[in-house]
């Protein structure tokens, strides 16, 4: 069995592959500073109280906090008796190429996110994930990571507008009745979800005339179903789409003679 480990900016997910489908998938604060018995002892109550039994054999780590990966890796070793495969990290083997800048790293969270969506949809892709930043990932026909865009993460801007303006209230998002608000809050909530919507279809729009390609636009992240409810603006929804592509990266490097190694 596989534990597939996505760690964000914001929350760290654990799903379990059985090698046909996701058994359990859970949640959690990122924070480096939880150790591996923590970690252990959280998975395995959860595990218990949904009456799972797992032998995990395999572990496999994105990660876009660094600091947490050391005690992931020790999770791993300790309680699992094996060696995670890290993406970004050289020997962890992408079944995509990656056309950047020399010297750019990207995001693993980018790189699985491209896998998975060549895997589902094919190439000439763009991929919209909702998390602490807003991304969009160009992938090729030919399924390689060919670059994208970042912008500051929706709950990042309502959080700006709170903590930059004395009078303005912290807000949560969604999508407003109308677009002229008649409150304060209202108006907070127009402005970020209509703003978010105009820079989602811009955007989406000017890749597509820079590569002059039909493309279909994937959403995936916590926010993405509030942002599934406007017509036109995505293709299809994804709420697992990183856990299938970590999955993939797996199955690739077992495939390629790398599991004895890990």
């Amino acid at each position: 069995m596989l534990l597939a480990v996505d760690c964000g900016n914001t929350n760290t997910v654990f799903s379990i592959w059985d090698g046909d489908s996701f058994v359990g998938t859970w949640r959690t604060a990122s924070d480096w500073r939880r150790t591996a018995d923590q970690y252990f002892v959280w998975l395995n109550t959860l595990m218990r109280l949904e009456g799972i039994e797992a032998d995990i054999t395999d572990m496999i780590i994105s990660s876009t906090v660094p600091r947490v990966v050391f005690n992931l890796r020790v999770l791993a070793d300790r309680y699992y008796n094996t060696r995670p495969l890290v993406v970004g990290k050289p020997d962890c083997l992408l079944p995509v190429s990656v056309r950047v800048d020399h010297g750019t790293n990207v995001g693993p969270d980018r790189l699985v996110n491209t896998v998975s969506g060549f895997d589902k949809y094919g190439g000439n892709l763009i991929v919209v994930d909702f998390g602490t930043a807003t991304t969009f990932d160009v992938v090729a026909e030919d399924g390689a990571y060919i670059g994208g865009v970042i912008a500051p993460g929706v709950n990042l801007s309502l959080e700006a507008l709170h903590q930059a303006a004395a009078a303005l209230p912290h807000v949560d998002i969604s999508k407003p009745q109308s677009v002229i608000g008649t409150n304060t809050v209202a108006c907070m909530q127009s402005g970020v979800f209509w703003g978010y919507v105009g820079l989602v279809r811009e955007i989406c729009a000017r890749i597509k005339a820079e590569r002059d390609v039909p493309m279909k636009v994937i959403s995936t992240g916590g926010l993405a179903p509030l942002f599934q409810q406007t017509a036109d603006l995505f293709d299809a929804f994804e709420d697992d789409l990183t856990m299938h592509g970590l999955q993939i990266i797996h199955k690739y490097n077992k495939d390629n003679g790398l599991e004895d190694e890990h």
